[in-house]
């Protein structure tokens, strides 16, 4: 969320850094929209003032016996408080428009972000390879997987559709054993507090850390529907309006069409009010996580942390829900690009001047992940245009497979600033300055456990189809050493 007192005070820098990631100036039309916000707030409170100075000029009427005068202005207090409602609602509106365009940009990337439009403009920042000799080609993972009968594809479809994948047996173990390895690395060695999440979610908390409403079809929602028998009483002066409204609750019960009648009902009410039908179909509804980030960064939403309490670290071992909206015939073999998976997650919250040192640590704790398995991989250093909606600057870690012949992302760590604290209102109290400020926080992948699992398969594959396991993992998975392949 970005501050309009900043942009009104730069407009120019603003509009440069949208520029850099592909977009049209702005600055002016929010600047137009804080203006018609700062006017209708004008116009409400213009109304109240005038309301409480006519209220003592009453008084001072009665006190002087001027019936009449106190009649004249007891009748400009009725007019006033029949147009108050309005200007109320212009003005909420007025300020849920310009809010709901600011949400809706992305953060601003920071000074040292390579300019690019897409991915061919990310810049490498450093590479780690292995000592032992590496592994140039071989199988995919899902071709040993399938081969060795514990990576089952069909019966994950049968289930649930394209896109899952069931492990089974020594496959199954050794992907719970990265779980378990990486956490254990970031509380015991980097200082991380493990935290054991909800991976339910409410609309705030998406909208806190930017899944929504900008991301809202790459993820999975979930209802829970309110029986038909439900009313709110508000509409029983008015027979058409109750009866629209529980035809909307039976249909949405049962799995009707409410379209028509929520039309109808759309054109009588206003605007609130019609967000409030909308809501009531439903008792509540929640998000399945996309990442542990939503509910680690959330734990410190609406809230006032002491300087002496940052930074904050928390790691999560999570399942994680994404839609993969828009991804159709990518990756669609194998567990690339999964409706479900695990992941180890790590975020930081931080004063603002500590932030950057924090990214470059963050970082580090997640290649140390990659170099304790022994795995090579290269550090890219995202351009302005391939960031993330929320980000400032991001790195990716790209694992080499040798299945694909090449580097595929297995970590993103980012720097946000403050622009989630601000949708979430998280804030602390500096020693040397009055007042509160927003904190920064960050967030990176600490790594992706099936990703993980991929790279450790082809890295590690053997050639009768057995995949030696990594000495790191030795400890996790009951001395088995070799997770064997199918007899050829």
């Amino acid at each position: 969320m970005h501050d309009i007192r900043a942009i009104r005070e730069n407009p120019d820098a603003f509009d440069h850094a949208l520029q850099r990631r592909g977009l049209s100036p702005l600055a002016a039309e929010l600047i137009a929209l804080d203006d018609a916000r700062k006017a209708a707030t004008s116009a409400a409170q213009g109304n109240q003032e005038r309301r409480n100075g006519l209220a003592k000029e009453i008084g001072a009427a009665k006190k002087a016996r001027d019936e009449a005068r106190a009649a004249e202005l007891m009748a400009e207090v009725a007019r006033l408080k029949d147009e108050g409602p309005a200007l109320e609602a212009a003005q909420a509106q007025a300020a849920k428009v310009l809010d709901d365009r600011l949400a809706a940009i992305p953060n601003r990337p920071n000074p040292d972000v390579p300019e690019g439009a897409d991915e061919h403009g990310n810049v490498e920042y450093r590479r780690f390879d292995v000592a032992r000799p590496r592994l140039e080609a071989g199988a995919q993972h899902f071709e040993i997987g399938e081969a060795s009968g514990l990576m089952d594809f069909e019966a994950a479809s049968r289930m649930s559709g394209a896109r899952f994948v069931v492990l089974k047996g020594q496959l199954a173990r050794l992907e719970r054993a990265l779980g378990q390895f990486m956490l254990d690395l970031h509380t015991g060695e980097h200082g991380y507090t493990e935290v054991a999440p909800p991976i339910l979610v409410r609309d705030e908390a998406m909208f806190g850390t930017a899944q929504l409403p900008k991301f809202r079809d790459d993820q999975f929602r979930i209802d829970q529907k309110r029986p038909p028998w439900y009313d709110v009483t508000r509409y029983q002066a008015h027979p058409e309006l109750a009866r629209d409204y529980n035809e909307v609750l039976r249909l949405g019960f049962v799995g009707g069409d409410a379209g028509p009648v929520l039309l109808r009902l759309k054109k009588v009410l206003s605007p609130s009010e019609y967000e409030e039908i909308e809501r009531s179909l439903f008792g509540g509804s929640h998000w399945l996580i996309p990442t542990a980030e939503v509910p680690l960064t959330n734990l410190v939403r609406e809230s006032i942390l002491a300087e002496d309490e940052l930074p904050l670290r928390f790691t999560a071992l999570t399942p994680c829900f994404r839609a993969e909206a828009g991804s159709a015939g990518r990756d669609t073999r194998g567990m690339l690009r999964q409706h479900q998976f695990n992941k180890v997650e790590l975020v930081s919250i931080t004063a603002p001047e500590r932030s950057a040192e924090e990214h470059e640590r963050m970082l580090t704790c997640a290649e140390t992940v990659l170099k304790k398995l022994d795995l090579a991989y290269r550090v890219m250093t995202l351009c302005a245009g391939d960031m993330g909606f929320a980000s400032q600057k991001t790195y990716d870690i790209e694992v080499w497979m040798p299945g694909q012949g090449t580097f595929r992302e297995i970590s993103s760590c980012s720097v946000c600033g403050d622009f989630q604290a601000r949708r979430m209102n998280a804030r602390y109290r500096p020693k040397a300055a009055k007042g509160a400020q927003f904190v920064h926080t960050l967030n990176g992948s600490g790594i992706a456990v099936g990703r993980a699992l991929i790279a450790v398969m082809e890295n590690y594959q053997n050639p009768d189809g057995s995949v030696t396991v990594p000495s790191a993992l030795a400890p996790y998975m009951g001395g088995v050493q070799r997770i064997e392949g199918r007899p050829s």
